[in-house]
């Protein structure tokens, strides 16, 4: 199976008219290949056959991870270097690892959070078709007792409409579940849609100068499914997705004050909250 951001373009290509012969040419890949991943309904991969052998670091992953981000706070030039890890894994925890073996782990770590990002911003000039999404947290009285529950906003910040659905919680099946709900209402698909930079969908990295997304599997099928690009927000650059932030606060002020009752969440979202 070819790659999903290759499914993506294959699927965006066959969108934008091309025939199959050129996107075939221009993919490197034969023309029923092409076909297969234009018939395709269920984009999820299969659950791989076989694991990954485990890693002499893996163990200490958790630890260097959270002194890099330790490192966060620190002075640039009196942070970690693999080198300084190495030897505190080897002094302080008997690791038996490789220098080598650190210094890959760390690069990855790095890369994978982000800890000291690059100086790339994302243009906040926002044009028609393009929205962005988060969750909030909202008291419900669900099946008459108080329950903690997420509630997941769309806005559009062109046209500063934002639509909102209730979800149980904030993980990238309810992102899914929330997004098919509100394509539907809307009989169409958002061109672009911006969201934080969480694990709900994935991480915004950096490493060699180059930025790029890297998105869980479900998501990334579920976006080559229905044609939006998407974007994370830079690491600690809230002000990135401002506009939908806000709306996450006046749909919890206009929306669940009082608490509203709810039976079925099913039934709830049948109607989109529309709030401007």
């Amino acid at each position: 199976m070819i790659s999903m951001p290759r499914i993506q373009s294959i699927r965006r290509m066959r969108r934008n008219g091309e025939s199959i012969a050129s996107i075939a040419r221009r993919q490197h890949v034969s023309e029923p290949t092409v076909r297969k991943y234009l018939r395709m309904d269920d984009l999820s991969e299969k659950p791989p056959v076989r694991r990954r052998r485990g890693s002499v670091i893996d163990p200490y992953l958790p630890l260097i991870g959270q002194w890099l981000a330790e490192d966060r706070a620190s002075w640039r030039k009196q942070r970690h270097t693999a080198t300084r890890i190495w030897e505190r894994l080897r002094d302080g925890h008997g690791a038996e690892v490789s220098l080598s073996a650190v210094t890959r782990a760390v690069a990855r770590l790095r890369r994978e959070s982000a800890v000291e990002p690059g100086g790339a911003f994302m243009d906040l000039v926002w044009h028609p078709g393009e929205a962005q999404a988060d969750f909030g947290e909202v008291d419900v009285l669900y099946r008459g007792a108080v329950q903690r529950m997420r509630h997941f906003v769309l806005d559009f910040p062109y046209s500063n409409i934002g639509l909102a659905q209730l979800m149980p919680g904030e993980n990238a099946e309810c992102t899914c579940q929330a997004l098919q709900n509100l394509f539907g209402w809307l009989g169409g698909v958002p061109e672009r849609i911006v969201f934080d930079n969480a694990a709900v969908v994935g991480r915004r990295t950096s490493g060699g100068g180059v930025r790029w997304t890297r998105l869980f599997q479900a998501f990334q099928a579920f976006q080559a499914h229905y044609g939006f690009d998407c974007s994370l927000c830079s690491p600690y650059a809230g002000h990135e997705k401002g506009a939908v932030e806000a709306k996450v606060g006046m749909v919890r002020r206009k929306l669940f004050v009082p608490k509203p009752s709810v039976w079925s969440l099913e039934n709830f979202n049948l109607f989109v909250f529309n709030v401007m």
